[in-house]
């Protein structure tokens, strides 16, 4: 398949306006194409036609129980596709658009090819300019997963978007590297009470603001091997292809350890200068700043494929509060739960 890319910084220009168009009617014919959120790049479909659900689980390679997101143009529009509550309006007026998903009841008219078989679908409406254009031009909810091969570290840069799906799909959007880094929040609604599944930019205190009954599913921090109810669920997530291994424990005890490990990738934080300073090191963001974390680490990981050498990483683990939640989420799925304590 030959992909056409677009390239669309802010859709001002003339030129600009015609790829975007031209992603639309894609889209409404079926095809499928990558584009930029603010969380990361997503690989975009018609949700409302089953067939271009198929093609987008073929494309990535993506279990097609895994569910999709249905990002919207406006927080209105989930009433046509879902079963809304005060709960999702409560939500929506808070953080809508913005890095949030929301799980409810699905109308039929969401396809189950699209929801990875449940009745239940996940919604969205992302502030992304890029993002909210095309799906405004196509006229259609837009079923998006992100726009890398599943299982890979997830797509921050157009470059990540190239090297997983040229020839895989019919478009892509060039626009640059995400603003967040890390996938969206999912909320629950339809379980006994509001629940976390997958922590994001937005974080438990600030949901628990709007929610204050909000739980937290014990998938966000340890194994979960059933039946994805969200995207991210899955026990390995967001891996590289080398091997990855989080370190736990006292930053002396880990500079120790790591100088044993000459020809490993290292992960650590800025200011780190011991084990920066050695073979194969990167660094992803400041220690005690999840934010600049969640930025860079999709993106160091798939640095370390590049080296083509390396076949294992050593990561330092990030904090557990706030956005460090979402850091140490998906650092930890990268790695299959592999933790050592020192």
């Amino acid at each position: 398949m030959e992909t056409v890319i677009l390239r669309v910084t802010d859709g001002s220009s003339d030129e600009e306006q015609r790829a975007l168009q031209k992603a639309a009617d894609c889209i409404r014919g079926g095809g499928l194409v990558a584009f930029p959120t603010e969380t990361v790049y997503g690989l975009g479909g018609n949700a409302l036609d089953a067939e271009a659900a198929k093609k987008i689980y073929a494309a990535k390679g993506r279990p097609s129980d895994n569910p999709l997101i249905v990002h919207l143009a406006t927080p209105d529009e989930a009433e046509k596709y879902a079963f809304t509550t005060a709960e999702y309006y409560r939500l929506a007026e808070r953080f809508m658009p913005g890095p949030l998903t929301v799980i409810m009841k699905r109308r039929e008219m969401i396809p189950l090819t699209v929801t990875g078989g449940l009745d239940t679908v996940a919604l969205r409406v992302p502030s992304h300019r890029t993002a909210h254009a095309l799906i405004r031009a196509s006229g259609v909810p837009i079923a998006a997963p992100s726009a890398n091969i599943s299982g890979r570290p997830s797509p921050t840069g157009f470059p990540h978007v190239v090297q997983d799906l040229y020839g895989r799909i019919d478009a892509m959007i060039g626009g640059g590297e995400t603003e967040i880094g890390v996938e969206s929040t999912i909320v629950s609604l339809v379980t006994e009470k509001p629940c976390l599944l997958r922590p994001g930019r937005i974080t438990p205190e600030q949901l628990r603001e709007v929610l204050p009954d909000l739980t937290v599913s014990s998938a966000v921090m340890g194994r979960y091997e059933g039946a994805p109810l969200s995207p991210g669920m899955r026990y390995k997530h967001y891996a590289p292809r080398a091997a990855v291994t989080v370190l736990d424990g006292d930053y002396a005890a880990i500079v120790r350890f790591l100088e044993t490990k000459t020809d490993a990738g290292k992960l650590c934080f800025d200011g780190d200068a011991e084990i920066a300073a050695m073979p194969h090191a990167l660094t992803y963001g400041r220690e005690g700043d999840p934010l600049s974390q969640a930025k860079q680490l999709f993106a160091r990981l798939r640095e370390f494929d590049d080296d083509g050498f390396i076949t294992d990483i050593y990561a330092r683990m990030p904090s557990t509060e706030g956005v460090g939640l979402a850091v140490f989420n998906r650092l930890v799925r990268a790695a299959g739960f592999h933790i050592i304590k020192l």
